[in-house]
Parts: C-alpha cells; sequence; structure tokens
C-alpha cells in the first residue's frame, strides 16, 4: 500500500499532473519541460524527484542531459487498484 500512497500523493500536486500530461506525449528533458509548464528550475527539479521517488517516471542520461519519460507499469498497477476497489460488488 505505500507504494500506492506515494503514487497517489505524487498524483496529487496540479504541477505533478502537467508534468505526466506533458510526458504522455513524448519523453523530455528538464529544459522541454520548462519550455512548456510555469515552473522555475528548482521547483521542476523538486516536482521532477517526488515523480521520480514515486516511480511515475524514469530518467536516461543522454551525455549531460536526463530524459524523463513515463514508467507505465506503475500506472498500470495504479489503474488496477482503482479498478478493483471501485466495481461494484453485487
Amino acid at each position: 500500500m505505500k507504494v500506492l500512497n506515494n503514487i497517489f500523493m505524487a498524483l496529487s500536486d496540479p504541477t505533478r499532473r502537467e508534468i505526466v500530461q506533458c510526458l504522455r506525449k513524448k519523453d523530455m528533458t528538464p529544459s522541454e519541460l520548462l519550455g512548456r509548464i510555469q515552473a522555475t528550475q528548482p521547483t521542476l527539479s523538486h516536482h521532477l524527484d517526488i515523480l521520480k521517488r514515486a516511480d511515475l517516471i524514469e530518467g536516461t542520461r543522454e551525455g549531460q542531459f536526463i530524459r524523463y519519460a513515463l514508467n507505465m507499469t506503475v500506472f498500470e498497477m495504479a489503474i488496477e487498484f482503482m479498478m478493483t476497489t471501485t466495481t461494484r460488488r453485487k
């Protein structure tokens, strides 16, 4: 349950949800993300760290840059949890 708590905590912030929406379209570097969201570089780093600790994103080093991508396995786990807890029993 701790993993799910971290996921939902990470997604509770509107800026982090905006980051996730951007990464749904394509993998991005922090510089690319800064061009799409209203945040300073330190604020973006903080949000990326929370998303990484929740395992919602993964970073791959490309030279001096890090390219972030969604970790779909974790999203699928969260969706499965929501589906099983919201299904009505008859």
